[in-house]
């Protein structure tokens, strides 16, 4: 089971294709993981075992008849409960959607469907995706495998937990602040959050949208841009998305010519084993050939603060008759930052929309001659839950004024690139002495993500993270928290 589950999406396609495997078998080596896994990672908040399996087994006989079979053929994939599937609860981590069932199908499962792609069950996530550490009042937090004790990052939590623990080959995730981001940085995968309208929002749960996207969570940067070449790309039934073309990236061995901007001033607030991973990628791509730049860039904590007010503005526009009728069915985390967005004032969300513009001309001329930025993700190595939750947690006004800090401190640089609607992608960069995932982001700028991916693809392959490495399962009592 553990040697199936440790292959990459891509060679997980590839054995599939080849007849090396059935996807029944390989479906079922999932589930079993998924199942034993469940009490430590409590990454699914429905595993939908007979579905799937009746998909894999409709999966390995068209193949035997010779039917023609898309990129992800009886590949088990699982997703965040935010992706609408008729007949399916979509509870979006709440117990207000705890039991809502919509009509119609997201256009991204609509897509992975066609591609063959086999879908395991509704993943675990923060909170109507509000929630940069995975913390869920109603379905428990989802554990990082590495160390139950420490955040998967969120709110695209049980994605990151799920995919870094070998129970599916990939997720999708959303990104609002950071969400797919985070998660991928602190459970150790590669995770793409794409520009602005570039995957189609259709049949999804909103949060935010001038800011919210879509996008894939998998092992390895190539899973990522396979997964991204699937359900990229304009969409009819979303008004949103981009009629841009969608172009692969183009796989290659050497950076010579690439020319990849760093930013010293987000750079300095990084602890002492994040520091010293992003220098040792520096080097790596200069190594490859890359030639690196400062680029001078917005202080992040003000771009992050303009992100705040757009996405909590919004947030509380949709979620207005909610608080005021059923304000004790959120958590309180949730409901804390809710009311925040209910009182803020109309003049300071009018500005922020205003200046996204400008800012991002401003950020995309600061570039100069740079294909791409490599940034920090996090600043520190995975916290702990206690340390990132805590003072978040007490009652009253005391916990409600921890949150903002909180929110700040983890997502100070995802926060700016979605406010600036900036294609970004996140992948490993190595380990903390205790073993835990350290990862860089990949900007680029708007449309450009072949290009990040191209990096990125080059990146992983010359330092040999090309590969999926799984954890041991913890021992269930460290998983108390």
């Amino acid at each position: 089971m553990t040697d199936l589950c440790s292959l990459t999406l891509l060679e997980a396609a590839a054995a599939i294709r080849e007849r090396r495997v059935s996807s029944v078998e390989l479906t079922a080596a999932c589930l079993a993981r998924a199942e034993d896994w469940q009490p430590v990672a409590n990454a699914f908040i429905a595993i939908e075992a007979e579905t799937a399996l009746a998909t894999a087994a409709r999966a390995d006989a068209a193949l035997a008849a010779g039917e023609p079979v898309g990129p992800f053929h009886g590949v088990p994939l699982a997703h965040k409960d935010m992706l609408y599937r008729p007949g399916r609860v979509t509870g979006c981590g709440s117990r207000i959607r705890a039991a809502s069932v919509e009509s119609t199908t997201a256009t991204v499962l609509a897509r992975l469907d066609a591609a063959g792609a086999v879908d395991l069950g509704r993943l675990n996530m923060s909170e109507f995706a509000l929630g940069p550490t995975g913390l869920n009042h109603h379905h428990g937090r989802a554990r990082n495998p590495w160390d139950p004790a420490v955040v998967t990052g969120g709110s695209s939590s049980g994605s990151g937990a799920a995919v870094a623990a070998g129970l599916a080959f990939g997720a999708i995730g959303s990104d609002t602040g950071g969400s797919i981001r985070l998660p991928a940085a602190l459970c150790g995968i590669a995770g793409l959050k794409p520009t602005q309208g570039r995957v189609s929002r259709y049949g999804a749960m909103p949060l935010s949208f001038s800011q919210d996207c879509l996008g894939p969570m998998a092992p390895t940067v190539a899973d990522v841009a396979a997964f991204y070449g699937v359900i990229a790309g304009a969409d009819p039934l979303d008004p949103t998305s981009a009629a841009v073309p969608v172009d692969a990236p183009a796989p290659r061995e050497r950076l010579d010519g690439v020319t990849v901007g760093v930013s010293s001033g987000w750079l300095q607030d990084l602890d002492a084993e994040t520091a010293a991973a992003h220098e040792e990628a520096h080097r790596a791509l200069r190594d490859l050939g890359a030639s690196l730049v400062d680029v001078q860039l917005p202080d992040p904590l003000d771009l992050g603060e303009f992100s705040n007010i757009v996405a909590m503005t919004e947030a509380a526009a949709i979620h207005g008759d909610w608080i005021r009728e059923r304000p004790g069915d959120y958590g309180p985390q949730v409901l804390a930052r809710l009311r925040q967005g209910m009182v803020i004032p109309g003049a300071l969300y009018l500005r922020a929309i205003a200046m996204r513009a400008p800012l991002l001309e401003r950020v995309v001329a600061a570039y100069g001659k740079a294909d791409a930025l490599v940034l920090p993700v996090v600043p520190f190595v995975p916290p702990t839950s206690a340390d990132m939750d805590g003072a978040a947690g007490a009652a009253g006004v005391a916990g409600a004024a921890a949150i903002p800090q909180m929110v700040a401190a983890m997502a100070r640089y995802t926060r700016p690139i979605s406010y600036l609607g900036l294609p970004s992608l996140a992948q490993p960069i190595g380990r903390s002495q205790s073993g835990l995932p350290i990862a860089m982001q990949t900007v680029g700028r708007p449309f450009a993500e072949a290009a990040i991916l191209s990096v990125g693809m080059a990146y992983e392959v010359a330092t040999g993270q090309a590969r999926r490495a799984l954890p041991s399962k913890p021992d269930l009592a460290a998983t108390a928290a």
